[in-house]
């Protein structure tokens, strides 16, 4: 597949007009985004702006303070809850969307299957998320097909672990959480999902989810019984089957690292049998499993936070030098073009935050970096073209850098560039235009430069490291080139303009096949109205630009005959 760009967005917040924004304020106090809020000029406008495919996340339903039971949804419990809205991310019922994003709850799934269609319309394709390792802790689906039988249902809970449970149990024990759970009783307590197993979870665990048993007996020294193939296996193929076959394109697989490879690699390739188009994204966090769940897993992408995101952010905040990208590609190897790179999502500071850089035009060496250093996907969260602060204290989530995913809520910045439904950015500040621009022009380069899509990178950092003229711990250039299409990319992460003179080595014409001392057109590709005179590609004379502070050029050069 060629490369893409994910644009994630969180539909609870995407367009919600509501202004109130009260404090842990619920549904009907602060309101919610809708499917139908992803209008064709709204997806038309993500189009443009470079996007190919669309994370809608948070879709399964989950557990919620809102009380849904008029049409005949159970209600969960405050105390095991987290926020008025409830995270994404404790599924309650794999079998069904969110209620709150229906206009006509009764009719929540035909709105979401229009919103597939019509994002397919636009000429994107759709991602959801599939959350395998945890469950609400009172999980139980009211939409599953018939003759389905539900997670734990045939459970045995006297056994701490059996091969024949989808969940733990922790045996003669009451859940007795060390926070007030506002009388919420579970016996026996099941083990909590970030691998608590004990009755007790306190507040910073995932407590409002249990834990999904895949024949791994964490009980009794990590013992896997995968023969016969567990239930819990089963199930959650039938799941993955029952949404690829919505018509979706791909999963964005929530800590795919907590769930055996082996149940990966039993179950991509039965989904891929009958939906071969489709891709998984793994959300990974250990490097030294980066090949186990790519070759063994079967995923086709997989994110890179403690590679690619944590060196440019640490590199943006200025405690490490740019040369830390080069050690960061190096790591990857050949398995580069299978990372998926980003600098926000829903669990990352904003960059605009007075947690990470304070504003969001600090962001563009980094992206640059991000869109065009390999072959692999890239994506950007809502609002991050916008200039979202995420500096907002919603109510669950508090002032943290962060767009809070468990509060009902909306965004100033997503309002001011959908102004009113005509999605134009006509209420947009110049500074919030001009980011925007930014990555329209950087995002659609990826569609319109083979070098960056197919493009094979060559480093120059090591041929400049004694160049005084070449910041090397601010300073980042490189090459791409496929076929005819050759493009010189330089940033530049100094808070102050720079001059800077790039040393481009024989061994560079030699790996990328160019002939010494010819003559180059160049243009930029992010600032296409400025005019450069023809410049010389040779290793006796070094490549000369200005930087601004916090910026960088991708220089498209094409030889003169």
């Amino acid at each position: 597949m060629s490369k893409f760009v994910i644009y994630e967005v969180l539909p609870r917040l995407f367009n919600n007009s509501n202004t109130r924004n009260k404090r842990n304020g619920s549904l009907n106090e602060n309101g919610c985004g809708k499917f139908k809020n992803f209008t064709s000029k709204a997806l038309k406008s993500l189009k443009e702006l470079g996007a190919t495919h669309i994370w809608y996340m948070g879709i399964l339903e989950h557990a919620t303070c809102s009380d849904y039971s008029a049409y005949g949804i159970r209600p969960d419990h405050p105390g095991v809850v987290k926020g008025q809205a409830g995270s994404p991310y404790a599924v309650k019922d794999y079998y069904d969307v969110d209620p709150d994003l229906a206009e006509n709850v009764d009719r929540r799934m035909k709105e979401f299957e229009a919103l597939v269609s019509r994002t397919h319309k636009a000429g994107l394709k759709v991602i959801i998320d599939f959350v395998p390792n945890h469950v609400a802790r009172q999980y139980a689906s009211d939409a599953k097909p018939e003759g389905i039988n539900d997670l734990g249902q045939n459970d045995y809970p006297e056994y701490a672990f059996s091969p024949l449970n989808n969940f733990y149990y922790l045996p003669g024990e009451n859940f007795t959480p060390q926070f007030d759970a506002k009388g919420y009783h579970e016996y026996p307590a099941k083990a909590t999902g970030n691998d608590r197993f004990s009755a007790s979870p306190d507040s910073n665990d995932w407590y409002e989810t249990i834990k999904l048993n895949y024949g791994v007996n964490y009980v009794e020294g990590m013992q896997q019984q995968f023969d016969p193939t567990p239930d819990t296996w089963i199930k959650m193929r039938d799941i993955l089957l029952f949404w690829a076959d919505k018509g979706i394109d791909g999963f964005r697989c929530d800590m795919a690292e907590m769930v055996p490879v082996e149940f990966w690699g039993w179950v991509i390739p039965q989904i891929k049998r009958k939906h071969p188009e489709l891709i998984f994204i793994a959300e990974i966090y250990q490097p030294d499993q980066y090949r186990n769940y790519l070759c063994n897993g079967k995923f086709d992408y997989l994110y890179d936070k403690v590679g690619m995101y944590d060196s440019l952010r640490n590199i943006m905040s200025r405690n490490h030098s740019a040369q830390n990208i080069t050690y960061s590609w190096q790591k990857l190897g050949d398995i580069a073009d299978h990372m998926l790179n980003f600098l926000e999502n829903h669990d990352e500071q904003r960059i605009g935050s007075g947690f990470f850089c304070g504003s969001g035009l600090y962001a563009q060496p980094g992206m640059i970096v991000s869109v065009t250093l390999t072959r692999g996907p890239v994506m950007i969260y809502f609002g991050q073209e916008l200039n979202e602060l995420g500096m907002d204290s919603e109510g669950f989530s508090g002032v943290d850098g962060r767009t809070s995913i468990f509060d009902y809520w909306s965004l100033k910045s997503v309002q001011d560039w959908a102004n009113g439904g005509s999605f134009d950015g006509g209420a947009l500040s110049d500074e919030q235009r001009k980011l925007r621009n930014f990555y329209r022009r950087l995002l659609n380069a990826i569609h319109s430069e083979k070098a960056i899509s197919q493009g094979v990178m060559y480093d120059l950092v090591y041929a400049n490291l004694d160049n005084p003229n070449f910041a090397v711990h601010q300073e980042f250039a490189f090459f791409r080139k496929h076929e005819e299409n050759l493009l010189l990319i330089v940033v530049s992460f100094h808070d102050k303009e720079l001059h800077s003179e790039i040393r481009i080595p024989a061994e560079a014409f030699q790996y990328l096949e160019l002939e010494e001392g010819n003559q180059w057109h160049c243009k930029d590709l992010l600032d296409p109205e400025t005019n450069y005179t023809p410049v010389l590609l040779s290793s006796e004379k070094k490549f000369a630009l200005n930087l601004q502070a916090w910026s960088g050029k991708i220089f498209k050069l094409e030889r003169i005959k």
